[in-house]
């Protein structure tokens, strides 16, 4: 019996110890194989994408925040709302000049005031950003994807928070008096019509569409230019999709 157990414990150490010599080398291998040199992993590139989307807020509402940022931007400017574009006109047209321009101060001096308490809510969405999304955005062929999908699916969430911080703007600045005391003036001239916009939504709307158009100005900045890739990460996921790239530009 003891000769046997000593046989068998003989066979099984000759094969744990050819499993190890061949075996775990060779599994090693694969694996070494398998993650290429310099090749971002999934979270690696899910990071990269949030801290690029990050910075892209930070800079845009530190921007858009400061005075004038959206008054003295015509890309992003808040006017009268399209469809009170006539109030406006009709406005003018009987010497209320001041009146429609201190509306406009207003509105756009409520959208720098809200600009700067958005940051946090656009940051919390980025975080909630999949890893497997991150990584279609990295490699899309759009120089702004991030930005685009980011506006895509959290619109209407960032819309709910932001709105109530755009009415408390547009409390502050006057806006609201100014814009209650147009419609009802316009609404005295004969024959002009009822004009009863709400002015928080329109404000929300556009202010929200000048902070993701700042936003995609800095995604499209580390994209193009490796100088402002501002971290070893950033580095490391954007060469890895400029690389890609390439190559595809040359296949």
């Amino acid at each position: 019996m003891k000769l046997r157990i000593i046989i068998l414990s003989a066979f099984l150490f000759s094969a744990i110890t050819s499993f190890a010599q061949f075996k775990i080398p060779q599994v090693l291998k694969e694996a070494a194989n398998a993650i290429k040199p310099g090749s971002p992993s999934q979270i690696e590139i899910g990071d990269a994408i949030k801290e690029a989307l990050e910075i892209g807020v930070s800079a845009g509402t530190d921007r858009l925040s400061l005075q004038n940022g959206f008054l003295g931007n015509s890309a992003i400017k808040l006017l009268f709302p399209p469809e009170a574009r006539k109030v406006e006109k009709a406005l003018r047209g009987i010497g209320m000049n001041k009146a429609c321009d201190d509306f406009i101060l207003s509105l756009n001096r409520a959208a720098e005031l809200a600009a700067k308490e958005a940051k946090p809510i656009f940051i919390s969405a980025i975080k909630e950003m999949s890893v497997q999304d991150a990584s279609n955005i990295l490699l899309s062929d759009q120089k702004n994807a991030a930005t685009t999908y980011f506006q895509r699916v959290t619109s209407k969430a960032l819309e709910t928070k932001f709105n109530p911080i755009i009415q408390s703007s547009l409390d502050r600045t006057q806006a609201t008096k100014y814009w209650t005391d147009l419609s009802t003036a316009y609404n005295q001239i004969p024959l002009a019509g009822k004009v009863n916009n709400d002015l928080a939504a329109y404000a929300t709307q556009k202010a929200m569409e000048g902070l993701f158009l700042e936003i995609a100005k800095e995604e499209l900045k580390i994209r193009e230019n490796t100088e402002l890739r501002s971290s070893p990460l950033l580095k490391k996921v954007f060469a890895y999709a400029d690389k890609n790239r390439n190559a595809a530009t040359t296949n």
